[in-house]
C-alpha cells in the first residue's frame, strides 16, 4: 500500500485543471471515468500486440464468439481493439477527442457497456473545446498503474478513495449513490460476526448481493472484511442499480479489482431483475428513502396479484410513497433454504418501515410476514445527521433465516445513537460519524444479546396486537310527526318509484311517474294513521303496525323501500329496545362502532371486560374482523423519564429574569 496516498493525491491534483469550465462537484464526471481508463490501459498493455495480432487472424475465420478469444489472449474479462494507447492518443494533439472516442469504443461489449454509462463521450466534446482533454490524457500518462506496480486490491482502495471525496465534494446529490463507509462497515460487521468460524475456513468461497449497489461501497467493503478475516477466502459480489454514473462507478470498480464484470447489471431491481434464479448468502442494501414506486407499480402490482408468494411481493405492497420494504421483500426473495445454509442480510431504513401502516395495511402485512416467520433477529438505531443527504434518524434491521439457537423467537433492539462522534467539517447534512471505537462497541452490544441501557431483547409477539371491533346495539325510537316524514320525503328510496329511466315526453313515463306518486301518497297516508302511538321504543313493534297500516290502505311496499322508511321515521335513543335480527341478535350502531388495539399476548376477553365494558357493559367484540398487525415503536422502549424541575428553582429563575430585565429598563430611561 505504499503507493496509495501518493496516487490519490496525484490524480486528486489533476482534477485541478477542470478549474473553470467544471464546477467541483462536476469534477468526478470526468475523473473517475479517467482513471478507469487509464488502469485498464495499463493492465491490458503486456497482452496488446497479441490481441490486435489475433484479432487479424481471426478476421476470415468462422467463430462466432470472438469477444471470448480475445478475452482469453488479454488474459482479463475484456479487451481492446483500438491501435491507441494513452501513450499513442498523447502522440496526436490534434485529433485527441476523435482518437479517444474511437479507443473508448474498441472496448469489448461489457467493458463499453460499463464505461458507456459514465456518458463520457459528452464530457470529451466540452474538454476538447476548452482545450482540456490533452492536457488531461498527458497528465494521466504520467501515472503508473499497471497491474505489477499497483495490485489489483491497492488499486480498488485508491479507486474507492476518488469516490468518496468526489462524492463528498457532491454534498446532498451523493446520498442517493453512496452510504458513508462507517455505516456500511458496521452492517458488514452485524452480518459476518456470527459467521467468523465459518468465514475463516480454508478456501472458503462466499456470495453477496446488494440489489442497490450505487457506487459498489457495501459491495467493496464487504470484500474486504472478509480478506482480512481470511486472505485464502473468496467473496463473489454481484451489485445491480439503476443510475447510470452509479452503475458505471460500480461496474468499472469491480473491473479494476478483477472481479467478474457479468455480476454487476443496469437495471430496476424490481421490473428488471437481472439475477432472477440466484440465491446468495449475504445481502446488503440502503435503498433510497422515501422514494415512490409509481413508475414501477404496473409490474409490481401484477407480480403481487398473480404470483403470490410465489413471487418477490406476496407479503403485501406499501404505500406508493415509500418503496423501503418492497427492497427488503425482493432481499428475502434472494435467501437461500435454510437447509442449504440460509442467508443473512442487512437494509437500512428511516423510521417509516417501523410502524406506518395500520393493521390490514401493506407495510402491517409485510412486518406480520417476517417476524411470524422469525426472520427478524435485530434492528440498530443510528445517530442522527450520518448521512449526505438526510439529517433524520435511520435503522439497519438484521434479517435472517438462520438465526441462533438463544435467538429463535426473539428479536434485539439496540440504541446506537449516542454512539458517534462530531465531524470537523460537515458534508452537506453528514455532522456526524460513526467511529471504529464506536463501531466495535455496537458490534459486541450485538454480539453479547444480553439486556442493558442500551439492549433490549423481546419476544416476537412482543411487537403484535389484534385489531378488535368493538359493536354496541342499535337502539332505536320510532314515530310519526311532520319532521320525519319530511326526513322520509327526501331520502332517494322514497323519491325513486316517482321517477322514469324511459322518455321524459313518452306517455309510459308519465303513466310510471304517475303511479309513483300514487304510492308516495298513499305510505303517507297510512303512516299517518299511526301519529297516536306517540314514540315507540320497540323496532319489531312499530315494525308491524307500519306492515298492518299499509295492508289496510292496500299498499304494496317493496323490501328496500320498506326499510328505508323505517330508517327514516327513526332516531338513536339509549333508552330505547335493543334493534335485533332474524335470528334474535342484537344488530351494531354503526356509530357507536369503535375498534381497540389488544396485545397478542394479552386474552381478549379479561382485556374487554377491563378496559371496555368496565364503561359500556352492552358492548361485544365481532370476532369475523378480528385482524393481527405488527408495529415497533422503537424510541417507547428506550424512554426514560425526566422529572420537571422543582418549582422552586423554577420561580428563582423567573426572578432573576425579573431582575435583568427592570436593570435593562432603567439603563434606558435614565
Amino acid at each position: 500500500m505504499n503507493n496509495f496516498n501518493g496516487k490519490v493525491s496525484f490524480i486528486w491534483s489533476v482534477a485541478d485543471l477542470l478549474r473553470g469550465p467544471y464546477r467541483p462537484n462536476q469534477y468526478k464526471d470526468v475523473m473517475l471515468p479517467l482513471t478507469v481508463l487509464r488502469r485498464l490501459d495499463c493492465v491490458l498493455e503486456p497482452t496488446k500486440d497479441k490481441v490486435l495480432a489475433k484479432l487479424k487472424s481471426l478476421k476470415e475465420s468462422k467463430y462466432k464468439n470472438v469477444e471470448l478469444i480475445l478475452n482469453k489472449v488479454a488474459k482479463q474479462s475484456f479487451h481492446n481493439t483500438s491501435k491507441f494507447t494513452f501513450e499513442k492518443l498523447k502522440g496526436d494533439p490534434n485529433n485527441i477527442a476523435a482518437n479517444l472516442t474511437h479507443y473508448i469504443k474498441a472496448f469489448s461489449s461489457r467493458a463499453r457497456d460499463i464505461i458507456d454509462h459514465f456518458g463520457f463521450e459528452e464530457q470529451i466534446v466540452k474538454l476538447d473545446k476548452a482545450d482540456r482533454l490533452y492536457l488531461l490524457v498527458s497528465k494521466f500518462c504520467e501515472i503508473d498503474l499497471h497491474p505489477d506496480v499497483v495490485s489489483n486490491i491497492e488499486m480498488g482502495y485508491i479507486f474507492e478513495e476518488l469516490i468518496r471525496r468526489f462524492n463528498e465534494a457532491s454534498n446532498e446529490e451523493a446520498g442517493d449513490h453512496f452510504t458513508p463507509r462507517e455505516v456500511i462497515r458496521l452492517m458488514v460487521n452485524l452480518i459476518f460476526a456470527p459467521d467468523n468460524d465459518v468465514l475463516t475456513t480454508r478456501g472458503i468461497v462466499k456470495t453477496l448481493y446488494d440489489p442497490a449497489c450505487g457506487t459498489g461501497g457495501m459491495l467493496s467493503i464487504s470484500e474486504e472484511y472478509l480478506r482480512e478475516l481470511n486472505p485464502d477466502g473468496s467473496l463473489e459480489v454481484f451489485g445491480q442499480d439503476y443510475n447510470d454514473q452509479a452503475y458505471a462507478v460500480c461496474g468499472s470498480d469491480m473491473m479494476i479489482k478483477g472481479q467478474n464484470i457479468d455480476h454487476i447489471q443496469f437495471g430496476d431491481s424490481f421490473t428488471g431483475d437481472r439475477f432472477p434464479s440466484h440465491q446468495f448468502d449475504y445481502l446488503l442494501a440502503n435503498p433510497p428513502f422515501g422514494v415512490e414506486w409509481k413508475p414501477e407499480e404496473k409490474l409490481i402490482r401484477k407480480e403481487h396479484e398473480e404470483q403470490g408468494y410465489g413471487g418477490r411481493f406476496g407479503a403485501g405492497l406499501p404505500r406508493i410513497n415509500d418503496g423501503s420494504l418492497l427492497f427488503l421483500q425482493h432481499m428475502i426473495s434472494k435467501m437461500k433454504d435454510s437447509k442449504d445454509g440460509g442467508t443473512r442480510l442487512a437494509i437500512v431504513f428511516n423510521g417509516s418501515p417501523l410502524f406506518t401502516g395500520s393493521v390490514g395495511s401493506g407495510e402491517s402485512e409485510i412486518r406480520k410476514w417476517i417476524i411470524e416467520n422469525d426472520w427478524l433477529e435485530a434492528i440498530i438505531a443510528l445517530p442522527d445527521q450520518l448521512f449526505y443527504n438526510t439529517g433524520i434518524l435511520t435503522y439497519i434491521f438484521v434479517v435472517t433465516n438462520r438465526k441462533g439457537k438463544s435467538r429463535r423467537g426473539k428479536i434485539q433492539l439496540i440504541n446506537g445513537t449516542g454512539f458517534f462522534k462530531k465531524m470537523r467539517k460537515s458534508l452537506g447534512n453528514k455532522r456526524n460519524e460513526i467511529s471504529p471505537e464506536d463501531i466495535d462497541a455496537i458490534t459486541r452490544l450485538y454480539g453479547n444479546f444480553k439486556k442493558g441501557e442500551y439492549v433490549r431483547i423481546f419476544d416476537n409477539a412482543d411487537f403484535g396486537y389484534r385489531r378488535i371491533t368493538v359493536e354496541r346495539p342499535l337502539r332505536l325510537n320510532f314515530a310519526i310527526n311532520d319532521e320525519r316524514l319530511e326526513r322520509l320525503k327526501e331520502t332517494k328510496a322514497f323519491i325513486n318509484p316517482a321517477t322514469s329511466k324511459k322518455r321524459k315526453d313518452s306517455k309510459a313515463a308519465q303513466m310510471e311517474i304517475e303511479k309513483g306518486k300514487e304510492m308516495q301518497a298513499a305510505i303517507v297516508g297510512a303512516l299517518k294513521n299511526l301519529e297516536s302511538l306517540g314514540v315507540v321504543k320497540n323496532r319489531a313493534k312499530f315494525s308491524e303496525a307500519m306492515k298492518s297500516a299499509f295492508k289496510k290502505a292496500n299498499v304494496a311496499v317493496p323490501a328496500a323501500l320498506f326499510k328505508a322508511v323505517l330508517m327514516a321515521l327513526s332516531e338513536r335513543d339509549e333508552a330505547a329496545d335493543i334493534c335485533k335480527d332474524n335470528k334474535g341478535n342484537p344488530e351494531p350502531d354503526p356509530e357507536l362502532r369503535d375498534y381497540e388495539n389488544v396485545p397478542l399476548k394479552e386474552d381478549i376477553h379479561k382485556y374487554m371486560k377491563r378496559e371496555v365494558l368496565s364503561h359500556v357493559p352492552d358492548a361485544w367484540v365481532d370476532e369475523s374482523k378480528t385482524k393481527t398487525g405488527y408495529e415497533i415503536n422503537f424510541n417507547r422502549y428506550f424512554y426514560k423519564y425526566t422529572p420537571p424541575r422543582p418549582l422552586e428553582e423554577i420561580e428563582g429563575d423567573l426572578k432573576q429574569i425579573e431582575r435583568e430585565i427592570a436593570d435593562m429598563l432603567s439603563e434606558v430611561t435614565e
